[in-house]
């Protein structure tokens, strides 16, 4: 059954916190407890080797040919050794026991004696008596009076038991009461580091539409949660800048759109108060389909610029050539170049290898809307320059130049040119301006795509817009 986690993230820290703490205190714990069982044992072993080279010094036969042990070597009776000790010594060919200590109750210990048992070394081992004790033991063979003995000599492991169960008691209390302290300053570190974003989120919580301008305080830059304010208050920075985008757009669109509307209904209301004959309202119907069309225009063009802002970078793109696009362009407005006895004139049109990736529809609306302002704008007889400039590097540009011999852009005006909905201030170019939609859905169109639009303001005499992109790479090679 899984457990289920808190949902809180400061529980959630503590919680994983302590629960890593206790894998690691009860593996360090399992750890301890073996090495100092480990080295209890070898300490044991350490005594008792030493007291069998004791004891082999005090083993002798008496008169009668039974082996004896010398009692009198120790200064005090209550030596441990003494006590505790458990000792048997069998004859090492047919195993007969010699001399079996008084602590072992009569008890063998060890059974009868295995081959090589204690021969080159102290041999250890832990034997179990018929009182069901376990008792440490060491074998070692002695010689004495031309007769060799096979000595065993062990101490208990109830009191080595005895002294593990009280440090395993130790450890099983100590554990949860580290964990338990663990957890409380756990908990006390997570809620101090994450003081921060708690301050974040009740500012974060206080931001509405009409308080965009608002930011996060970040009192550190340099750790993960400034780090997070930092893109936070970037995502607040284009939030406001798209409200903004959205009021100004908003505000111009509905300023547009009431202009042909109110000039529909003023036409139609003098129409029916002065209009006497046919001719009247056949103007009045002419003007009406004028304004018609404007508006029509205008609605087009937030559609377009609508559709521009909704596509995601990437989505429905395709590779194709840029030159291919733009003469397909030139030839949707053969007929005003016809009409305005206009020349196109190509200059450094490549050969190949100037291939985009782009959504080919839009581009196409950006591109016929530059060269519809540039043919808007140009007088009858003239022309309009193409030029194709490619720059080498690691990521390579096309840039394409478009230069009519019109009145060209007042000072100051060859950004605000991009701007919706913008009319110039100049009267040599106020009376062919459109809705002012058109540069802005083609700028919109060409960042969209990682290129870029501008107006050259070098130029003295007419005007010359030049578009910037990037040059497809197909296949890992530029094609």
């Amino acid at each position: 059954m899984r457990i289920p986690l808190p949902t809180n993230l400061r529980t959630r820290l503590t919680f994983w916190y302590v629960t890593v703490l206790a894998v690691l205190l009860l593996v360090y714990a399992a750890l301890l407890f073996a090495f100092q069982y480990a080295v209890l044992t070898r300490q044991i072993l350490h005594d008792e080797i030493q007291d069998v080279e004791t004891v082999e010094g005090l083993l002798y036969f008496d008169p009668y040919d039974r082996l004896q042990l010398r009692q009198d070597y120790y200064s005090r009776p209550q030596s441990h050794l003494l006590i505790d000790r458990m000792m048997e010594v069998r004859d090492d060919q047919d195993g007969t026991v010699l001399y079996r200590s008084p602590t072992l109750h009569g008890m063998p210990l060890g059974g009868a004696n295995w081959a090589g048992e204690g021969d080159t070394s102290f041999d250890e081992r832990i034997v179990r008596l018929d009182d069901g004790s376990h008792v440490f033991v060491v074998s070692h063979i002695h010689a004495i009076r031309g007769r060799v003995l096979l000595i065993r000599l062990g101490y208990s492991l109830a009191p080595l038991k005895e002294r593990m169960f009280q440090f395993l008691l130790l450890l099983l209390v100590a554990v949860p009461v580290a964990l338990t302290l663990a957890g409380i300053a756990g908990n006390l570190i997570a809620r101090r580091a994450l003081r921060p974003l708690q301050k974040m989120a009740d500012r974060a919580e206080g931001i509405t539409a009409s308080s965009l301008g608002s930011r996060l305080e970040i009192e550190n830059p340099n750790d993960e949660l400034g780090h997070m304010a930092r893109v936070f208050n970037h995502l607040l920075d284009r939030l406001e800048q798209a409200f903004h985008q959205l009021h100004r757009f908003t505000a111009d669109a509905a300023r547009e759109l009431r202009t042909p509307l109110a000039a529909l209904r003023t036409i139609g209301e003098v129409a029916l108060e002065k209009g006497e004959g046919s001719e009247e309202y056949r103007e009045a119907l002419s003007s009406i389909l004028e304004e018609t069309a404007r508006l029509d225009e205008t609605i087009g063009s937030l559609l377009l610029l609508a559709k521009a802002e909704a596509s995601q970078p990437g989505e429905l793109q395709t590779v194709f050539t840029a030159s291919e696009l733009v003469d397909e362009v030139i030839d949707l407005l053969q007929v005003v170049i016809d009409e305005r006895n206009l020349t196109v004139i190509r200059e450094g049109e490549p050969a190949g290898r100037t291939s985009i990736r782009a959504e080919r529809g839009l581009l196409r609306v950006a591109f016929l809307n530059v060269v519809h302002n540039a043919l808007k704008f140009s007088p009858a007889g003239s022309s309009l320059r193409i030029s194709y400039v490619r720059s080498e590097g690691p990521h390579p540009v096309l840039a394409i130049a478009f230069q009519d011999q019109g009145p060209g852009i007042a000072a100051g005006e060859h950004q605000r040119v991009f701007d919706r909905f913008f009319t110039s201030t100049s009267q040599q170019t106020a009376s062919g301006s459109g809705t002012g939609l058109g540069l802005s859905v083609a700028k919109l169109v060409i960042d969209r795509v990682g290129g870029r639009v501008r107006f050259d303001e070098s130029v003295a005499y007419g005007a010359r817009c030049v578009v910037e992109l990037p040059l497809s790479m197909v296949g890992g090679a530029e094609s």
